[in-house]
C-alpha cells in the first residue's frame, strides 16, 4: 500500500503541476487522492477539511502575517536606494565594487523584507543596469544578483524559520534566528569572494576615491541605520525578554510603519489600504499553502510514506555523514521544483526524525534545511528566484546558467560546510544559552 500511495501522490502532483495548476491545488488534490486509497469519499473529504482547518489553529502562525505586512511596508517605503548607497560605503573600493554592493544590498534588504524576490527586484533593479553602464558584463551582473538574493532569507526576521519551528514541534525560534545571522553573512561573503575573483580576472572597475569623497557619508549612514536596526531590535528584544518571537512580529510592523510614515515619509496614510490588501493577499497564499501542506503531511503519515522513506534512507547507509549527504541531495532536488514554504511543511516531518535519530540538533538541522531550500529558489528548472532575476537582468534563463555555475559550486561548498560543522550554526545560540 505504501508503494501505491507514493506513486499516486507523486503522479497526481506532477501531472497537475505540469499542466499549470497552482501548486496549492496540486498539493491538496494529490493528498486527497492518496487518502481515498484508505478511506471512503465522504470520510476522506471530511477528514481533509478538518486537518486543513486545524493546521491553522496555531498561535505561532500569528507571526507570519505580521512579518509579511512589515515586509510589504518596507518594500513600499523606498529604502532600497538608501541601502544601496550604504553598501557602496562598505565595499566601494573593492575590485568589482558594484557587484559587491549588489550582494550587500540584497542581504540587507532581503533580511528586512524576508523575501528574495523583493531583494532581487528592488536592489537588482538598481544595480544590474548600473553595472552594465560601468562596463560589467550583464550576464555576470544578473548572476551576482540572483546568487545573492536569497541570502537575506536566512537572516532574521525570517518567516521560513517561523514555519519550520511550527512544523518541527517547537524548535526555538530565537535560536534559529540567532543561528541564521552567521549563515546569512557567510552566504553573502561567499558570493562576494567568487565575484571578487571574477571581477579581478576581468579587470572590472571600482568606485573611484573622488566619487566616494564627494558623497555625504554621514547622511547615507543616518538614512540607512534605522532600517538596518530593525534586525537588531527584533533579536535584541527577544534575547532580553522584552517580547517573545511572536510579539516581535507586531513590533516589526509598528517599527516599519514609523520608518515609512514618519522617518522617511515615503509612504502616506492614503497608500496604507493598498499595502494592507497586498499583505492580506500574500498572507492568504501562505496560510492556504500551510493548510494544503498539512493535508499532504497527514496523507503521507496515514499511508506510512515517511516511515518507508526513512527506512529506505537508513537502509542505504548507517553512516551519519552519508545520511546527511543523501538528505541534502534530496532537498536540493526538491528545491528545484517546489517553493520553500510547502517544502518546509511537507518534508520537515519526514527528515527531522531521521536527523534527530543520528544525533543532529534540531536547530542545526533547521538552519541547513532552510539554507538548502533557499539555494533551490535560484536553481533550474522551476526556481522562482532564477526567473525573477533573469527578468530583472533582462537575460534569458538559459544564458545565465553558465555565469551562475561558479556561484552554484560555492553555495554547495557552503552548504556542505554548514551541514558537517554544526558549531557554525550552533555557536551563537549556545553562546547565548538559547
Amino acid at each position: 500500500m505504501v508503494a501505491e500511495a507514493s506513486i499516486l501522490l507523486v503522479l497526481v502532483f506532477a501531472i497537475l503541476l505540469a499542466v499549470g495548476i497552482p501548486i496549492v491545488i496540486c498539493i491538496a488534490v494529490a493528498s486527497l487522492a492518496t487518502v481515498l486509497l484508505m478511506l471512503p469519499l465522504d470520510i476522506a473529504v471530511f477528514t481533509a477539511g478538518q486537518k486543513m482547518v486545524a493546521s491553522l489553529n496555531s498561535f505561532s502562525l500569528i507571526a507570519v502575517p505580521f512579518f509579511i505586512l512589515s515586509g510589504v511596508i518596507m518594500n513600499n517605503g523606498g529604502i532600497a536606494h538608501k541601502l544601496v548607497e550604504f553598501a557602496k560605503l562598505i565595499v566601494g573600493r573593492v575590485p568589482g565594487s558594484l557587484a559587491h554592493t549588489n550582494v550587500v544590498g540584497n542581504a540587507l534588504f532581503g533580511s528586512i523584507s524576508s523575501s528574495a524576490i523583493a531583494a532581487s527586484t528592488a536592489i537588482g533593479g538598481v544595480m544590474v543596469p548600473l553595472q552594465k553602464k560601468e562596463g560589467y558584463d550583464r550576464k555576470f551582473a544578473a548572476a551576482v544578483n540572483i546568487a545573492s538574493a536569497p541570502s537575506g532569507m536566512v537572516i532574521p526576521p525570517s518567516t521560513a524559520f517561523i514555519i519550520f519551528s511550527l512544523i518541527s514541534g517547537g524548535t526555538s525560534i530565537a535560536a534559529l534566528f540567532v543561528g541564521g545571522y552567521l549563515i546569512g553573512i557567510l552566504w553573502a561573503i561567499t558570493i562576494i569572494a567568487v565575484a571578487f575573483v571574477i571581477a579581478k580576472k576581468r579587470n572590472y572597475p571600482i568606485v573611484q576615491k573622488s566619487e566616494i569623497a564627494n558623497i555625504n557619508k554621514k547622511k547615507i549612514v543616518l538614512d540607512a541605520i534605522p532600517s538596518i536596526l530593525l534586525i537588531f531590535i527584533i533579536i535584541g528584544g527577544i534575547l532580553t525578554g522584552i517580547f517573545t518571537a511572536i510579539e516581535a512580529s507586531a513590533v516589526c510592523v509598528v517599527y516599519a510603519l514609523f520608518l515609512a510614515l514618519v522617518y522617511y515619509r515615503t509612504l502616506t496614510i492614503k497608500q496604507l489600504p493598498e499595502v494592507l490588501i497586498k499583505a492580506v493577499e500574500m498572507s492568504g497564499i501562505v496560510m492556504l499553502l500551510i493548510a494544503a501542506s498539512s493535508l499532504m503531511s497527514f496523507a503521507m503519515a496515514f499511508t506510512g510514506i515517511p516511515d518507508a522513506l526513512s527506512q529506505f534512507i537508513l537502509g542505504l547507509s548507517a553512516n551519519p555523514l552519508i545520511i546527511l549527504l543523501l538528505i541534502n541531495i534530496f532537498l536540493l532536488i526538491i528545491g528545484m521544483f517546489m517553493d520553500i514554504a510547502p517544502a518546509i511543511l511537507i518534508f520537515t516531518p519526514i527528515f527531522l526524525p531521521i536527523a534527530e535519530g543520528i544525533g543532529i540538533d534540531p536547530v542545526h538541522f533547521g538552519i541547513f534545511f532552510i539554507l538548502n531550500l533557499c539555494v533551490g529558489t535560484i536553481t533550474p528548472p522551476v526556481g522562482t528566484g532564477l526567473f525573477v532575476g533573469s527578468m530583472v537582468g533582462k537575460e534569458r534563463v538559459e544564458s545565465l546558467i553558465k555565469p551562475l555555475m561558479p556561484f552554484y559550486v560555492a553555495m554547495f561548498v557552503l552548504l556542505m560546510v554548514v551541514t558537517y560543522i554544526p558549531e557554525i550554526s550552533l555557536f551563537l545560540p549556545n553562546l547565548l544559552d538559547l
